[in-house]
């Protein structure tokens, strides 16, 4: 699936592309899978969970808009729970099988999902515990950033600059972590490591190729969100004018109450995006921590044997891309 060699950035693309080109049975029965049961679970919420914004007299008074206002607010937070439940599982199990499908891919060895399940069952819950994690430090990141200025709103002209400086300060901390832990998931699946030992390991590669590795993961979501646009505008256009006052609602400022036809139809949409994006993102780290374990250890003589090819040994008996 890619040449056994220092990868560049058009190459590592691809090889996720190629991926999902080579087993596509397996990686969009999985794909396809986990993205009907995420937008079932965020349709019924969206429709049962969270409440219709309430109807305001043209008369009310601005209290009570700011109160609607707050209490739209808060039903929606409470909502959100079970979303980022769903999100959080399909990240989780995605990322997982995905992982262990790219790691056969690159061997060339044969890609069936019994066995894809079978190497990431055990590793799912020390997943779930990195994934649970990464999130947790960029809350408690911003929450340190925006707490001086917070103390201070009372005196605005101190607040305010130290709230905006905080927030700049707090983003660039998360990116630069964020990017520095971006190969943990692959090193806790592919090398068996524990939690803080795939954030060690993913750090330990990434030093010195920081940049690197940030230019190639933002265009991976620049790429993923042009793909989702691409398929999603289509469907959700067809959406309006199949559902509701369509155009006319939105246009006329109104708004539209959508059904079911509304939700059905952009559904679709958003398991057919992500269905081809997942694979691509959750390909781009495996391969980038492959690169640069050839990089900096010569896993490319390792993969070599493993895959069999000539001149290099017999392959080991477990013949995944694992430290």
């Amino acid at each position: 699936m890619i040449p056994l060699r220092p990868l560049g950035m058009g190459e590592i693309l691809d090889g996720a592309v190629s991926t999902l080109r080579a087993h596509w049975r397996t990686v969009l029965g999985i794909t396809v899978t986990v993205s009907v049961i995420m937008e079932i679970g965020s349709l019924l919420i969206e429709r049962y969970l969270i409440p219709q914004p309430p109807e305001l007299s043209p008369n009310a008074t601005t209290e009570e808009a700011m109160d609607a206002a707050m209490e739209s607010l808060k039903s929606t937070f409470a909502a959100l729970g079970p979303a980022v439940l769903l999100g959080l599982v399909a990240s989780i199990f995605t990322t997982a099988l995905l992982t262990n499908v790219i790691s056969r891919s690159v061997l060339g060895r044969q890609v069936e999902f019994a066995d894809v399940w079978r190497e990431s069952r055990p590793r799912l819950p020390h997943l779930l515990g990195l994934t649970v994690l990464l999130p947790a430090m960029n809350i408690a990141i911003a929450a340190v950033a925006l707490l001086p200025g917070l103390l201070l709103l009372s005196t605005p002209e101190a607040g305010i600059p130290l709230v905006a400086l905080g927030s700049l300060g707090g983003i660039v901390v998360m990116v630069w972590l964020n990017i520095r832990f971006a190969l943990a998931s692959a090193a806790l699946m592919l090398e068996r490591q524990g939690v803080i030992g795939s954030l060690k390991r993913s750090a330990k590669l990434v030093r010195g190729a920081w940049w690197r590795t940030f230019g190639i993961m933002a265009l991976t979501i620049l790429l993923t969100l042009l793909i989702s646009m691409i398929i999603s505008i289509p469907f959700g256009i067809i959406a309006l004018i199949v559902d509701g006052d369509g155009f006319t609602g939105i246009m006329s400022g109104t708004g539209t109450d959508f059904g079911w036809s509304f939700l059905i139809i952009t559904g679709i949409g958003s398991v057919v995006s992500s269905a081809i994006t997942y694979p691509i993102a959750s390909g781009v780290p495996v391969l980038l921590y492959i690169d640069q374990r050839i990089r900096r250890e010569a896993l490319d003589l390792e993969l070599a044997r493993a895959a069999g090819v000539p001149g290099y040994g017999p392959p080991p008996s477990d013949s995944a891309p694992r430290g």
